[in-house]
């Protein structure tokens, strides 16, 4: 297995949610925690064991203290997590029940990532014991600055040999600064070496088109071996592109799978039924993070696809962003099948 660090970079957020599945300010109170994809990836990874390192920019307040104090909490090394200029950015969600779907508001402009730049972060120090780079389309929406230190990043990376990853999170709400997600997505890709996508994702950020209605519900499955292919064949440098397969039958009811194409095969995971979700909040980061520790500690390809689907299938039952499950309680739904029988 390897030992060597994962690193990620992005913004984390304050999350505030009201409880249980009110709608916002339905009663006087919300439910604080924190999220972001990058930070997510990072808590899954420690917990299946493998160092894990998150980088970032943030406020010197009492917020940062904490959050520095959970992460902390979860095994992860925060030492190059900068105190720098702006504020904590901030996300609302009203988690959706059965028809009405989940709704995300951001408060985040003027965030200390936003207004991060290149030059500001060591990343040879960064770097220097990692074993993978782990980067999302979310902080380059932020800002011009945000994602020219993003590809600073990936190119750093790329140039001390560390594997990169990106999960192309295409966020409509985010791209509002003259750059349109193509643009500066199509760059960046060419310093990754996996890229992590739905559908919507590659049409949107990478502008490589299928014939699918990413909103109809149920997903024609067949399609997607040659979506992975146009994406492939347009960014030679990618050694795989793995996509997730949500059908949406309701906020509280999907379908969960995910395929990956490495250039020699094309693989399809297995198919979950979840007909009661909680929280499908990071449920693609929690994807993320199982299929780099899978590529990094499993034997092959197709047992990191079968481990991140299972990964992902488990968050959908806990609220937060934040992945809480072992290494062994993934392993137990591949092998258990899912059943929730009492374990005693």
């Amino acid at each position: 297995m390897s030992k060597k660090t994962v690193v990620t970079f992005g913004e984390i957020m304050l999350r505030l949610a009201p409880p249980g599945y009110e709608r916002l300010m339905m009663s006087p109170m919300l439910v604080a925690t924190f999220g972001g994809g990058e930070a997510n990836v990072a808590v899954s990874v420690a917990n299946y064991g493998l160092p894990a390192r998150y980088v970032t920019a943030l406020p010197d307040n009492p917020v940062t203290d904490a959050f520095v104090y959970q992460m902390r909490g979860f095994g992860i090394d925060t030492s190059f997590i900068k105190r720098a200029a702006g504020r904590f950015g901030i996300y609302f969600v009203e988690p959706g029940a059965n028809q009405r779907p989940s709704k995300v508001v951001y408060d985040r402009a003027n965030s200390s990532i936003a207004l991060a730049k290149p030059g500001d972060l060591d990343w040879q120090a960064i770097f220097a014991d990692a074993g993978w780079f782990h980067v999302t389309g979310i902080t380059p929406a932020l800002s011009q600055s945000a994602a020219d230190l993003s590809i600073e990043a990936a190119k750093a990376a790329q140039a001390m040999g560390v594997p990169v990853s990106c999960d192309l999170n295409y966020r409509k709400n985010l791209w509002k600064y003259g750059k349109s997600a193509q643009e500066v997505m199509s760059e960046l890709v060419l310093h990754v070496d996996y890229a992590i996508a739905n559908e919507e994702d590659c049409q949107k950020a990478l502008g490589v088109k299928i014939d699918v209605d990413v909103h109809s519900g149920k997903l024609d499955s067949a399609q997607y071996e040659k979506l992975a292919e146009k994406v492939l064949a347009t960014y030679p440098n990618l050694k795989a592109i793995a996509i997730t397969l949500r059908e949406s039958f309701s906020a509280s009811h999907n379908g969960w799978s995910a395929c990956m194409h490495n250039r020699e095969r094309f693989m399809m995971s297995r198919h979950y039924d979840i007909t009661h979700i909680v929280d499908r909040v990071g449920g693609g980061d929690s994807f993320g993070g199982g299929l780099i520790y899978g590529l990094l500690s499993l034997p092959s390809h197709e047992e990191a696809l079968e481990f991140a689907v299972a990964a992902s299938c488990l968050k959908h039952s806990v609220p937060g962003d934040f992945n809480r499950f072992t290494k062994a309680e993934v392993e137990s739904l591949l092998k258990e099948g899912g059943s929730g029988r009492v374990q005693r």
